[in-house]
């Protein structure tokens, strides 16, 4: 935006060079589905216009926002990944993306997603397998993960993401970009899933800053949305230095086996944050693997649910993976539901406490860099320091902070396994206090001289 002002660069070039590397990495990354690039020159030449007649301009003005294809946009196609939607055109328009088109922001394209978002990792039937710009033989996760390809590929300046069980945290992390999961309510969402706790709206970006950017346009009340938040929260771009901050750390949350090169990065992560004048402090949550296995639970009756009222008529369409969630969701029963329920409520029995003690949680956002692109949760198997865990989330460290929804949690960058692909830690706050992750991202991004500033610090493509 600077630069727009600035007349450095206008919305239109940027447009360009999107769209051409878009062109250039369509086949071999895949992280987009709908294309509406005429229209999207266009509109960067009415933002031009605008920039330099010195008119007043939105917070997204002229910027190239890669929209997840699950929300809604009127007249224009949303598929959920699925080939049961594949004709289906929107007549309306979802609230989080209404908004950013009154910021300005450009919808160039929609980013990939699995189908009905139900998977860690990003391939369907109707659009193919996403693929890591890191290294292609691996996944950039999911269900975001055309949105994290997208940014790490430099096909969007800004991305919109969904997180039911860390579907913007692990492509983040997969893709060393910033994702955002922000607390329960406080972006709106669509019918019936904005009802859902463990459901969330949010942004992703390649800083910091630009995910604040796309927050603040995010957030706030919706008539269409009871769940919403008064009044919006609005993030401020700076923020205080984190000296005398009490950070606590969990390398494994009590429930995750992970990695070796997942463990080294994160230690790597935690020593910037005492660089910065924190002290970190190792501690214990007092969860249990099985805690893991009631977020599941919960998932599998809601979203599995939801999914198991498309068997009868469209199972036959479905992706393995989509097929085996709805056949879960309809053999779950209300018991298990309320179950979950309770475990939920006891692990924050123990975080609660934690986080009063302290100004932010920090621990890794995937075991794992991440599994094989085309890897089916359904049927494969993965393994973590010889140990078999659970194929679909077991490989990922974000789906407690979707059990206990109300925290606020940023991921960011944390370095790069041995494969080239990226891995990430998670910054967990108090319940509401979202001003307290971005504090500590901001710190230590900028600790870290930041990420994508030049050809050394991007994919190979």
């Amino acid at each position: 935006m600077r630069r727009f002002k600035s007349r450095e660069l206008s919305p239109v070039e940027l447009m360009e060079a999107t769209i051409r590397q878009a062109e250039r990495v369509k086949d071999s990354v895949n992280a987009l589905t709908y294309t509406h690039f005429d229209e999207a020159i266009e509109r960067a030449r009415r933002a031009e216009t605008k920039y330099a007649r010195g008119a007043r301009t939105g917070a997204l003005e002229g910027l190239p926002v890669g929209i997840k294809d699950e929300s809604e946009i009127k007249g224009k196609p949303t598929s959920m990944g699925s080939l049961i939607h594949k004709d289906h055109v929107a007549d309306r328009t979802s609230t989080m993306n209404a908004r950013i088109l009154a910021a300005g922001g450009i919808t160039h394209a929609r980013t990939a997603t699995p189908e009905f978002s139900c998977s860690g990792v990003t391939w369907s039937r109707l659009w193919g397998v996403t693929r890591n710009p890191w290294n292609r033989e691996f996944t950039p996760g999911g269900s975001s993960g055309g949105a994290g390809a997208s940014l790490a590929s430099g096909t969007s300046s800004l991305a919109t993401g969904s997180d039911i069980g860390g579907s913007i945290r692990i492509p983040a992390s997969a893709c060393g970009v910033v994702g955002y999961k922000p607390p329960y309510g406080r972006n709106p969402d669509d019918l019936p899933f904005n009802l859902d706790f463990f459901c969330h709206t949010g942004p992703m970006a390649r800083t910091v800053k630009d995910a604040i950017l796309l927050q603040n346009v995010m957030a706030g009340p919706s008539p269409h949305d009871i769940t919403t938040l008064r009044p919006k929260l609005r993030l401020p771009l700076d923020y205080k230095p984190i000296k005398d901050w009490k950070i606590a750390f969990s390398m494994d949350l009590g429930i995750f086996e992970v990695d070796p090169e997942i463990q080294r990065n994160t230690l790597a992560a935690l020593d910037v944050f005492r660089s910065l004048g924190a002290t970190v402090e190792e501690v214990d949550l007092g969860w249990k693997p099985q805690d893991l296995q009631a977020g599941l639970a919960y998932l599998q009756h809601i979203f599995g649910g939801y999914l198991s009222n498309l068997l009868d008529e469209h199972g036959d369409k479905m992706t393995t993976y989509a097929r085996q969630f709805a056949e879960r969701g309809r053999k779950s029963k209300a018991t298990d539901y309320v179950a979950s329920l309770e475990v939920i409520g006891n692990m924050y029995l123990t975080l609660g406490p934690i986080l009063e003690r302290y100004n932010v949680l920090v621990c890794p956002t995937t075991a794992l860099p991440a599994v094989p692109a085309d890897f089916d949760q359904s049927t494969g198997s993965v393994e973590i320091n010889g140990k078999q865990v659970n194929a679909m989330l077991g490989w990922a460290m974000t789906t407690p902070f979707n059990m206990l929804s109300r925290c606020p949690v940023l991921s960011v960058p944390s370095g790069r396994a041995s494969s080239g692909v990226p891995t990430g830690i998670q910054i967990v706050g108090r319940t509401y206090c979202d001003a307290d992750v971005f504090r500590a991202g901001l710190a230590y991004e900028t600790a870290q001289g930041g990420w994508y500033h030049d050809a050394a610090t991007r994919p190979v493509l």
